[in-house]
């Protein structure tokens, strides 16, 4: 774990450079998987104020830089948005930011539409599948679901 890691709620000015660190870690690491339409899919979602307005997003700080970013709506209960920077995967940033929002949900039912890129990482947090592979739009993605006891 990373010492000084420290997770908190962005403000609203925060939210732009919160999809810029999106971006960069989805082109990366998820656009290789993805048709041009899947890219241009996801950019265009990214920068949807309906939808970007409709998110609470919280970051993963590391010395005051971004490193993480996570972001749900239906009151937590739906993660929409879950990146952390290339050279701090695997150090246990991604799981505080998922026990963040986890912890503030108040729904006993967490849901997210995966990339297959990151399909492992959400059944580690303890997701299940609950649909096959779907593809929309161009962006693949993996139904999933975790019950909790609240």
């Amino acid at each position: 774990m990373v010492a000084d890691l420290v997770i908190r709620k962005l403000d609203e000015d925060e939210t732009e450079t919160a999809l810029s660190l999106v971006w960069k870690v989805f082109l990366e690491y998820e656009a290789p998987d993805y048709s041009e339409e899947g890219v241009d899919e996801f950019h265009k979602s990214i920068h949807n104020e309906g939808f970007i307005g409709r998110l609470s997003f919280y970051g993963a700080f590391i010395s005051d830089k971004l490193v993480g970013v996570i972001a749900t709506r239906n009151e937590g209960s739906h993660i929409a948005l879950f990146f952390v920077e290339g050279e701090h995967q695997g150090k246990g940033i991604g799981r505080k930011l998922f026990e963040t929002v986890q912890s503030l949900c108040q729904s006993e039912r967490m849901t997210v539409n995966s990339s297959p890129y990151a399909s492992a990482i959400y059944h580690k947090l303890g997701f299940k599948d609950t649909d096959t592979e779907q593809t929309v739009n161009g962006l693949r993605f993996i139904p999933m679901e975790l019950i909790t006891e609240k």
